[in-house]
């Protein structure tokens, strides 16, 4: 057992500086020519870095679906680097976190990781930086993309940041996070608690009232863009009323419309 998880530990940190090394572990030496030079020169541009193995980018932006189209065994999803992107981001924002809000608990800085990382605001960095013109995804794909879902484009942006750390190293990535994607998230506030509904709850708590109770009040459109209506009410008194794509956001919104009187008031 224990040399098992040596051989783990050695093929993990046996150098994480080697670029090279790194790069031939997710056989993406030979580019298949899905990003021409013109491509590549925008990419570069939106993502403000320089490109030196075009293969490990183009990885990084096929999605899964796109296999089914083009049908080559040899053509990898990026689902492998996304992986690895996550868990790039995760140190990065961790360690800015640690030495740029020293003040803070370790609870609050968790609170504020989670804003960063998740799905939401890493779709946002992924449409500032225009990458859905980029991806790879099978026809399906595309249309999930344009009715508004996040996951493709959130994959890809954490895909994004492992092909930029495998291309350039470590320096480059936490230069890439912090000055790019990290100016994103604080021009778009996302650095602002979005979960009403633990706020909501909070304040009736304190106020002596029961937890709110939420209610789907009414359910729009085709099934596959559905808009929600949902009704938040406290001491069974209706507080707030929200829509979204999804009954949590929906609930989320309803939660914040009835913040506002609480704390108004």
């Amino acid at each position: 057992m224990k040399n098992v998880f040596l051989n783990i530990y050695n093929g993990l940190f046996k150098n994480p500086d080697d670029v090279d090394n790194l790069s031939s572990g997710f056989n993406s030496n030979l580019s298949f020519g899905l990003l021409d030079y013109d491509k590549k020169k925008l990419l570069e541009h939106y993502l403000n870095i320089k490109i030196k193995n075009i293969a490990i980018f183009e990885q990084a932006l096929i999605h899964r679906s796109y296999l089914q189209v083009i049908n080559n065994s040899d053509i990898k999803s990026n689902e492998r680097l996304e992986f690895f992107g996550d868990a790039i981001l995760g140190f990065i924002i961790t360690e800015y976190l640690l030495f740029n809000h020293q003040d803070e608990f370790e609870g609050k800085l968790t609170k504020i990781r989670s804003w960063l990382v998740n799905k939401h605001s890493l779709a946002i960095c992924a449409k500032k930086l225009n990458l859905s013109q980029f991806i790879f995804m099978s026809h399906s794909a595309e249309q999930s993309l344009k009715i508004g879902s996040e996951s493709i484009l959130a994959d890809t942006m954490e895909a994004i940041i492992a092909a930029i750390y495998i291309d350039s190293g470590l320096e480059i990535t936490k230069q890439f996070v912090i000055n790019k994607l990290l100016s994103i998230m604080l021009n778009e506030k996302l650095l602002e608690d979005k979960n009403y509904k633990s706020r909501l709850l909070e304040i009736v708590q304190s106020l002596g009232f029961t937890a709110p109770r939420y209610e789907t009040l009414e359910e729009l459109g085709p099934d596959h863009s559905k808009e929600f209506k949902a009704g938040v009410y406290v001491n069974n008194i209706l507080k707030g009323i929200g829509t979204g794509k999804s009954k949590k956001e929906a609930e989320q919104n309803a939660a914040k419309i009835a913040l506002k009187e609480f704390i108004n008031n």
